[in-house]
């Protein structure tokens, strides 16, 4: 791995979006660009489901304690980590108020609002899932995440959502940039040279 980028004032990127946003995408190529290291939070709650024998559409049997754990070890990450990309649909919005944190917001959207039609079929061609597993994911699975989420962490508000631009400091939309233009974006946000 090659030495890790300084950045000034920046010691932690979090990276989020929704389902097929692209967040997973820009995460890796920040890491790799920065030298820096990748925790995926899908990857960590992957792992529980398997230790609980649960698919990933069943978030919502997943015992409260283990979200809530999930969330104190990446926010103690947040406190004292360095060269650290953090990507997790919740990590913008549990980094508030930590200094040092860049907070990025991936979103497919238009005028319109989201794209779940195109994140599905990103879904479908990235995994080569059918497409009925697809809409799953991004339709039902988001549903069960933000309805979780609300009872845990914003007092049932029916109008909280992580994908709310007032929690980071950079928005991107991939819907209009293509992963180059992404990562670039990106990089002259933190003060990194484009590629």
């Amino acid at each position: 791995m090659k030495q890790p980028v300084e950045l000034p004032h920046i010691r932690v990127i979090t990276v989020s979006g929704r389902i097929a946003s692209g967040s997973t995408t820009l995460a890796k190529k920040l890491a790799k660009n920065l030298g820096w290291e990748l925790l995926e939070g899908g990857e960590l709650f992957e792992q529980i489901h398997r230790e609980l024998n649960l698919d990933q559409e069943m978030v919502d049997k997943r015992p409260d304690h283990f979200d809530l754990e999930y969330e104190e070890k990446v926010k103690e990450i947040f406190q004292n980590g360095k060269n650290i990309i953090v990507q997790s649909h919740l990590a913008g919005f549990d980094a508030q108020g930590i200094d040092g944190v860049f907070k990025i917001l991936v979103e497919c959207t238009d005028k319109g609002g989201d794209k779940p039609e195109i994140r599905i079929d990103r879904l479908v061609n990235r995994d080569g899932i059918p497409i009925e597993k697809a809409k799953q994911e991004v339709l039902e699975r988001e549903k069960r995440h933000t309805e979780k989420w609300r009872r845990l962490y914003a007092k049932n508000d029916k109008n909280w959502v992580y994908w709310d631009k007032k929690y980071y400091d950079l928005v991107i939309n991939t819907y209009d940039h293509d992963k180059e233009e992404t990562l670039n974006i990106a990089l002259k946000a933190i003060g990194r040279k484009k590629l």
